[in-house]
């Protein structure tokens, strides 16, 4: 009785411990959600015009080795589609494609298990709140039916010259109207944008290494790597304490397999070579934009 007692205790503690924790992942201002709702906006993309494949670099390129997999949620396949949509002209990074990317990534984590996918919701916040400014934007200016698209029952993607069509654009804006600060935490697009980026550079970074390391070390170890060497810098003692539960409880390999659609490593390592090309690509168009402004530390 007493040992049973113990373990409910203990795990009530955990719960609780990472609930609170829960609000320092990826700190971030608060903003109401779509139509004043607390919860994140999450929506199906489809593009208002064709993507120029020709524009794509041919690595980026999808290829008969990434198909759709039955019966999951994550699709690589999808997931490679909103990467090459990201790409802009002018080495710019289109926004609305950019967070679908971020929603595919999300079905990843979540699909790795409970205590990863118990994080993703600060992910979506930052999705919904660069989506809510991009709505009030548009609410500014009465951006037009006839030159936007309608994002599930609400949302309208932001058509060319909006401040918050592409990364370029919507930094630009926001140092223009002073809405960034460089001294402390705002809820600006631009911060929240650099904490997606510091994020999918150790996405980037854990798939390099699943897509190169065939025996050794596990999944979570390699999840561990990653995050030490990305995020770990960026967040207090408590989040990183946090983030080794998380890598203590990450499943094996095989699961990786299963989410990808193949069955062994060697299958899996021309697919990841594909899939970080392109984050590559995103991630590096992001950082100069970043760079170039000094946001790379934003508070």
């Amino acid at each position: 009785m007493v040992s049973g007692l113990g373990r409910c205790l203990a795990a009530a503690a955990l719960l609780s411990f990472l609930l609170f924790l829960s609000s320092l992942w990826l700190p971030q201002g608060t903003v109401q959600g779509c139509e004043d709702s607390w919860r994140p906006c999450l929506s199906a993309y489809k593009s208002a015009k064709q993507v120029d494949h020709a524009s794509i670099p041919e690595e980026l390129r999808a290829s008969d080795l990434i198909r759709e997999c039955n019966g999951q949620k994550f699709q690589v396949s999808r997931l490679l589609l909103h990467l090459n949509s990201a790409l802009g002209p002018a080495s710019d990074v289109l926004l609305d494609p950019y967070l679908l990317c971020w929603e595919e990534l999300i079905k990843f984590m979540e699909a790795l298990g409970p205590l990863v996918g118990f994080f993703t919701h600060k992910v979506e916040e930052k999705i919904a709140l660069i989506r809510q400014l991009s709505l009030e934007e548009s609410t500014r200016h009465s951006v037009t039916a006839s030159n936007s698209m309608m994002y599930g029952a609400q949302h309208e993607a932001p058509p060319p010259g909006h401040a918050y069509h592409s990364v370029h654009s919507m930094l630009e804006a926001e140092l223009q109207r002073g809405v960034v600060s460089f001294d402390q935490q705002t809820p600006s697009g631009s911060r929240t944008l650099l904490r997606l980026h510091r994020s999918l550079l150790w996405l980037q970074l854990l798939l390099e290494k699943l897509g190169t390391e065939r025996e050794g070390r596990s999944f979570g170890e390699l999840c561990r790597e990653a995050y030490l060497e990305v995020l770990a810098p960026h967040h207090p003692w408590l989040v990183q304490r946090a983030a080794e539960l998380v890598f203590h409880a990450m499943p094996d390999r095989s699961v990786f397999l299963q989410l990808v659609c193949v069955r062994t490593q060697e299958e899996a390592e021309p697919v990841m070579r594909i899939v970080v090309a392109a984050i590559r690509e995103i991630h590096q168009r992001t950082q100069r934009e970043l760079e170039i402004r000094n946001m790379l530390d934003l508070p």
